[in-house]
């Protein structure tokens, strides 16, 4: 049997009374400026996922200049793959206090110095701190934002919103590993990462789009939802109660630190506006408290959300479909990125360069994968479609792919199988959509960042995995076919829950809600 949403997502509080009232949508949701978020998340895609799928370019030109092993070379790659995903319950604890756009833009600074500082690199070691660590974490800090503001901004066209802004991965593989392959021949591999580095500073430009909706914005955001879909979002019976119950006591919490953080404020604004007679220096030394007031009253709100979200008594992990999501994360990733980092490597042993050169097998994972994310999302926002539905049949399409990729050692057949993982695994545009439907907009950053850190563990180990496999076997077979039997088991943790299921808005509903 399926459950629908009303079984698996979170409720936190009674929208009934707020749907019944009338409310002017805001054109910013579904529309708008809400295009120009996902311009600025298609081109975050672009510059920071699009260039870690191309890394595989840089990794050979690391393996002839160090003259490392593939496994410790490799985990260059991994650790800026694993830890752009790994920080995202952290920057969720950013995002909670500084908002989106400020993360991004910080994000973006760090993830160009990165780039930069690992262009005098002297060894394999100096670029697991440079590019590995510093450029990963400035990723994580601008990847985040980007798909969680997709999901405030729109609400009909979710899943197609995020497959038109994750499209920027597949074009940022082709494009990246065009332009690093010309940038590694004409001026070298580190000329080539100074000048990636002043290109990732368009990160900041991207996070400076990223305009955040009022809270009145994203309360008319619930409104609508309310109004299309039948008690949208409600937990396990016993979930919810507990749920409700501490966000009611969570609320109560955070309404007495911000009155008295405003009783505070007030003070300071009377002494600054009532007549008192002050001087320069006391005048300063007040405007000084009540900075520091506004800026506490701000890590507080923003430390209990992100804390109750995780360790409290609403804690996403009391979501049972939520922690199959999980522990599927942890197994998927690396089934995909593994083929990126060492198709070039296979592609040599198989005597294909030449057919390679011609047209990469990475650039049509890539090409392919943009038209899988825009199809799938496309597919998912029919009223007739569960989302669940067709993330699971992606997924079981990848694998196969992935146990059936080390038979296939001649050029057509490797195009072929490469063309089908690109397709499949569109359903990374579906990952934000699902987690949406599970946690609500409210926890999405959280929600997703535990996600995406699930998935940076996997991006970690599987790429010196398959190295340290090759290192003893000379063969990259045994790291797809052991990858996809943990791929595969994570898929089954998945088909042991419920499934999400659309409903469909009611029409007396929404006739009552007009009367």
């Amino acid at each position: 049997m399926y459950a629908s949403r009303e079984d698996i997502g979170y409720d936190f509080g009674d929208d009934s009374k707020v749907g019944n009232k009338p409310s002017k949508p805001n054109p910013n949701i579904d529309g708008g400026w809400a295009w120009m978020i996902v311009l600025s998340s298609f081109l975050v895609h672009i510059l920071i996922m699009g260039a870690q799928m191309a890394l595989g370019i840089l990794n050979m030109e690391w393996l002839e200049e160090f003259n490392q092993s593939r496994g410790l070379t490799a985990w260059v790659s991994s650790l800026s793959m694993g830890i752009t995903l790994i920080v995202g319950p952290f920057i969720g604890l950013f995002i909670s206090m500084c908002g989106c756009r400020k993360t991004a833009i910080i994000g973006g600074m760090l993830n160009a110095l990165g780039w930069i500082l690992s262009a005098y690199a002297s060894n394999v070691h100096y670029l697991f701190l440079t590019f590995g660590v510093t450029a990963g974490v400035g990723s994580g800090m601008v990847y985040l934002p980007a798909v969680v503001m997709v999901g405030q901004y729109f609400q009909k066209r979710r899943a197609l919103a995020q497959g038109l802004s994750t499209t920027g991965t597949g074009f940022g593989a082709f494009l990246m590993t065009a332009l690093l392959k010309y940038l590694c021949t004409e001026f070298g591999w580190r000329n080539a990462m100074f000048i990636q580095g002043a290109i990732s500073l368009n990160l900041c430009v991207c996070g400076a789009l990223m305009r955040p909706l009022s809270p009145s914005d994203i309360r008319e955001k619930y409104v609508v939802r309310s109004n299309s879909e039948v008690n949208h979002a409600k937990a396990l019976s016993h979930s919810a109660e507990t749920i409700q119950s501490n966000g009611v006591l969570s609320e109560e919490l955070e309404t007495k630190q911000e009155t008295t953080n405003k009783e505070v404020l007030d003070r300071v604004q009377q002494i600054e506006t009532g007549g008192i007679s002050r001087s320069g220096r006391n005048m300063y030394g007040l405007r000084i408290l009540k900075t520091v007031s506004q800026l506490t009253l701000t890590v507080r709100k923003g430390f209990a959300m992100w804390y109750s979200s995780y360790f409290g008594a609403a804690s996403l992990f009391t979501n049972r479909v939520f922690v199959a999501f999980i522990i599927w994360a942890l197994f998927a990733y690396s089934s995909f990125v593994i083929p990126f980092i060492h198709l070039p490597e296979i592609v040599k042993q198989y005597n294909l360069s030449s057919q390679n050169n011609i047209f990469p097998l990475t650039s049509i994972i890539a090409i392919v994968h943009i038209f899988g994310k825009v199809i799938l999302g496309i597919i998912s926002d029919l009223p007739c479609i569960s989302t669940w539905n067709v993330f699971l049949m992606a997924n079981f399409t990848l694998v196969t792919c992935i146990l059936t990729l080390p038979l296939m050692q001649k050029y057509i057949s490797l195009a072929v199988v490469c063309a089908l993982i690109g397709f499949s695994s569109g359903y990374f545009s579906l990952m934000p959509v699902v987690t949406e439907d599970l946690v609500g907009t409210k926890h999405l950053a959280n929600a997703y960042g535990i996600i995406i850190c699930a998935n940076g563990i996997s991006a970690l180990l599987g790429p010196p995995f398959a190295g340290w496999i090759y290192d003893i076997t000379h063969k990259y077979d045994f790291s797809f076919y052991i990858s996809g039997l943990l791929y595969m088991v994570g898929i089954i943790f998945l088909l042991m829950q419920p499934c999400i299921q659309k409903k469909q808005p009611r029409e007396k509903s929404m006739e009552e809600a007009q009367v």
